[in-house]
């Protein structure tokens, strides 16, 4: 069965950094696009930054300059350096994958979130 497992995330003041990690495992093909999204408060869930195999990072407007999405397709690992945070910032964010499974079927998972809150 596929998990992604997420770290990092929690209290930091504006204008501060913090790093996102992701880890899938499980036994599956290959991982076809990897990356992150966050909820805020009262608000549906928006993609920060996605990065598909061998191609390039997709940031949302709101992150650029900011954010940098890494990703290393030997580990299945993906991280989210997130820098000159602000209060827009907070809320859960979730690492999320499109995985081809052995059955060479895509699937979407998710992991359980992480919660990033940003003090002004």
């Amino acid at each position: 069965q596929v998990q992604l497992v997420e770290s990092g995330g929690g209290l930091v003041q504006a204008g501060g950094s913090l790093r996102l990690s992701c880890a899938a495992s499980g036994n599956f093909f290959r991982i076809n696009v990897m990356g992150w999204y966050r909820q805020a408060p009262g608000k549906e869930r928006e993609l920060v930054a996605q990065m598909p195999l061998g191609g390039r990072t997709n940031y949302a407007d709101s992150v650029k300059g900011r954010f940098t999405l890494s990703r290393d397709n030997i580990k299945n690992t993906v991280s989210l350096q997130m820098n000159s945070l602000n209060s827009e910032d907070t809320g859960v964010y979730y690492c999320n994958a499109a995985i081809l499974a052995l059955t060479m079927r895509e699937m979407n998972y998710w992991g359980k979130g992480t919660l990033v809150t940003v003090s002004s």
